[in-house]
């Protein structure tokens, strides 16, 4: 597989060469960084929106999240893992497999 050219969006692809590929993952983002201990965090001590420890804490967490995407891909024979529905949305789409729950145990695994 290859993604387009003219389709290719770099910020929805977390690991791998979108130029060419076999084996394509995707992950829901939003659901990995809410399992992340620092958005944990903004939700117990319920830190508002738009303070400075807010941004520090979800920076954190996102910093965790495409770190741990990158392990998860380095381990697993997927060689691209992109956020989930960017490939699906291609034309012609690209089937690709959900790790979301992959990422997240590697990710808790990795706090232990």
């Amino acid at each position: 597989y290859s993604v387009p050219d003219d389709q290719l969006d770099t910020k929805k692809v977390f690991w791998g060469s979108p130029r060419q590929f076999e084996k394509p993952a995707e992950v829901q983002y939003e659901a990995v960084v809410k399992a992340t201990p620092e958005y944990q965090e903004i939700q117990k001590k319920k830190i508002k929106r738009g303070t400075g420890r807010y941004w520090l804490l979800l920076s954190q967490a996102s910093d965790r999240v495409v770190r741990t995407i990158g392990e998860v891909g380095s381990k697993t024979d997927y060689d691209l893992i992109a956020l989930q529905g960017y490939l699906g949305g291609l034309e012609p789409p690209i089937p690709a497999n959900d790790i979301t729950e992959d990422v997240i145990e590697a990710m808790a695994g990795e706090s232990k």
